[in-house]
């Protein structure tokens, strides 16, 4: 698994990108000991931050690259070598390919297993990229009807 690159929580990643106020961020770490979700998904459903917003920090503090898929073009030569129900099962997006190294975009930085059920269906390397639940969705739609 990955360490993280950055050492600073969530919370305080919103706060330095003036993203919510402290105040914003101790109401929504108090509904968290009550209804224990996961705080990103606390502050989106009270309209403080948005998917965009957590999905930036938490691409900071894990390092790894976001890539917003509305402003990227997918070549379709890699679409096609890759059948769209292991798309679909994995909720990946494929987008480009150099050799034996496919480039995917997922939307869970920290589902390891899956990323690793993609290497061994498709036989070759993967290198991801992050991109909001919503852009994934719209992408596969996009990209394999």
């Amino acid at each position: 698994m990955r360490k993280r690159m950055v050492t600073k929580k969530i919370g305080e990643l919103l706060i330095e990108r003036d993203i919510i106020s402290p105040k914003q961020l101790e109401e929504a770490l108090s509904l968290q000991k009550e209804n224990k979700k996961l705080l990103g998904e606390i502050l989106i459903n009270l309209g403080y931050a948005t998917e965009e917003d957590i999905m930036v920090c938490l691409t900071t503090q894990y390092g790894m690259p976001y890539l917003p898929l509305e402003s990227y073009e997918v070549d379709m030569e890699v679409v096609k070598g890759v059948p769209a129900e292991l798309v679909r099962k994995y909720n990946f997006v494929p987008i480009d390919k150099i050799s034996n190294l496919l480039t995917i975009v997922v939307s869970d930085i920290l589902d390891i297993k899956t990323i690793d059920e993609i290497k061994n269906a498709l036989h070759c390397k993967v290198q991801c990229f992050v991109s909001t639940p919503d852009s994934l969705r719209r992408a596969i739609e996009k990209y394999y009807g």
